[in-house]
């Protein structure tokens, strides 16, 4: 399948094989992949590794915002379909109104039950495994479990069509599947160990993430660090060090992690757009200025960008190239603070030239 000039943003590990080996597949195909969901991220993949780091209430309100910036949202095996790594399942004939319909589930409960590969389809068309899968789903709901529960314990058992043939229920967090002769409990409690994560530049990145969250700038950067030592083409982890470097006032440990980043991916446009910060804080105002330019040509649209080229350009005295990107600004933005601001720029910008005029 032709990916050009897709931007695949991945949210925790994946499972199928390490995000080096996939961006590399995708690559070959003009695509790239990255870790997190930066500007310019065209599609959006979460991974079942989530489940086991981050609850039900984080996962859904970062779905939800990927949902709102981005749109195309999918699953891990859905990506894996996508790039023609797996098989696609043969098409069923049933809709996602049809499946709703039918199982009782609510919209957000299959919504994120599809998106952590819960049934043999991501999307539609679905089958009628997926139907009777959606059935047991929706009776483990009524008992008190979950979205969240069931996935985690599903995705122990191996491929979720071998689920069909059993009776499940749930005793609170806990999914049970009931044979004639005993409770067995699905979620890592049975025969089959889950395999290990053995992407340890995940591991690195979750931690540090969380140590970010947490306001841990100088801990969070170690970690990135480390993350982005293992894995050298990943350029989210510089770029995230950088911006936690910045926040403890290491602007030259910044700039560097931030041109480590773009050394592996130039097309990370808020890397150029922050190291231009880090640079005109630290007096390099022609290099920050052309690291603006850079992020404008990569994404036209970047207002930020575009308003602190104005910005700059005034400190530096350049008054007509100020006042032509904050007039390319307006067209962006019309009712913020920024805009009223670029608007003010504008009024000094013309009473300077009167004057001499």
């Amino acid at each position: 399948m032709d990916l050009s000039g897709t931007s695949i943003g991945i949210v925790g590990a994946l499972k199928a094989f390490p995000l080096r080996a996939a961006a590399r597949r995708v690559a070959e195909r003009g695509a790239r992949m990255h870790r997190g969901l930066p500007r310019g991220t065209t599609m959006a993949v979460f991974c079942r590794s989530l489940l086991s780091r981050q609850g039900a209430a984080e996962i859904e309100d970062r779905v939800a915002a990927a949902r709102s910036a981005i749109g195309d949202v999918r699953s891990e095996n859905g990506l894996m379909r996508h790039m023609d790594v797996f098989a696609a399942q043969p098409n069923g004939p049933l809709t996602r109104r049809s499946i709703l319909d039918q199982s009782g589930l609510s919209e957000s409960n299959f919504d994120m039950l599809a998106l952590f590969d819960t049934f043999e389809h991501d999307r539609e068309p679905f089958s009628f495994r997926d139907l009777i899968l959606a059935k047991k789903y929706a009776g483990l709901v009524a008992s008190g479990a979950g979205w969240h529960d069931i996935a985690r314990a599903v995705h122990a058992v191996g491929p979720v069509g071998s689920l069909t043939a059993l009776t499940l229920a749930a005793r609170g967090d806990r999914i049970l599947a009931l044979d004639d002769h005993s409770l067995a409990e699905l979620d890592g409690q049975r025969l089959l160990d889950l395999p290990p994560d053995t992407d340890e530049a995940e591991d690195y990145f979750s931690h540090a993430e969380a140590a970010e969250h947490a306001g841990l700038f100088a801990e969070a950067a170690t970690l990135y660090a480390h993350c982005a030592a293992i894995d050298a083409s990943d350029a989210t982890a510089p770029f995230n060090q950088g911006n936690c470097l910045r926040e403890v006032d290491d602007l030259n440990g910044a700039a560097l992690a931030y041109a480590t980043a773009l050394k592996r991916d130039p097309a990370l446009v808020e890397s150029w757009f922050n190291c231009a910060g880090v640079l005109r804080e630290l007096g390099r105002n022609t290099v920050a200025r052309d690291h603006l330019t850079r992020a404008i040509a990569i994404d036209p649209a970047y207002a930020d960008a575009i308003y602190n080229l104005a910005a700059l350009d005034y400190e530096m005295g350049d008054l007509p190239a100020a006042a032509a990107s904050w007039r390319r600004y307006l067209e962006l933005d019309t009712d913020t603070d920024w805009a009223r601001r670029a608007r003010a720029g504008l009024a000094v910008v013309a009473q300077a030239q009167s004057q001499v005029g």
